[in-house]
């Protein structure tokens, strides 16, 4: 099953909860995603009217479609149970918190799934730390090796 990992959501922002939500799709998005053409660029999720919708999400319109292809940037909804919404909510009226993609799935039930991150962003100096880490574990796989 396809996983798309959004890899710069841990460089650029410190998650602290994660949640997994249902994403509402058009039969060709859920054809692209199946296929791996999702990009994560600047991705973000932002509350309208109590409801959480994910922006800049980058879908590809697929190959073989008709008319009907979709929009490859449009806003799509995202579900969650209404007491995660209120605590998500709640939270992003701190400052500083934001609400990022993670990553999408299909998950065993053939649906389309969204993990996504309340993080908030990373200075420079943590961001510095991050690679530091990084590249100390890499020297330490090297010499198990």
């Amino acid at each position: 099953m396809a996983e798309l990992k959004n890899r710069s959501a841990y460089f650029e922002y410190a998650i602290e909860d994660k949640y997994i939500a249902g994403i509402v799709l058009t039969g060709t998005e859920i054809k692209s995603i199946r296929v791996g053409r999702v990009s994560f660029n600047d991705a973000f999720c932002y509350f309208h009217k109590g409801e959480l919708f994910v922006k800049s999400l980058h879908i590809a319109e697929y190959s073989h479609g008709t008319a009907a292809n979709h929009d490859p940037l449009r806003e799509r909804k995202l579900l969650l149970t209404k007491k995660e919404l209120r605590k998500l909510e709640n939270k992003i009226k701190e400052k500083g918190y934001t609400i990022i993609p993670l990553r999408i799935f299909i998950n065993e039930k053939s649906l389309a799934k969204m993990e996504i991150g309340m993080g908030k962003g990373k200075k420079m100096h943590d961001k510095r730390e991050s690679i530091k880490q990084r590249e100390s574990d890499r020297e330490l796989r090297r010499q198990f090796k």
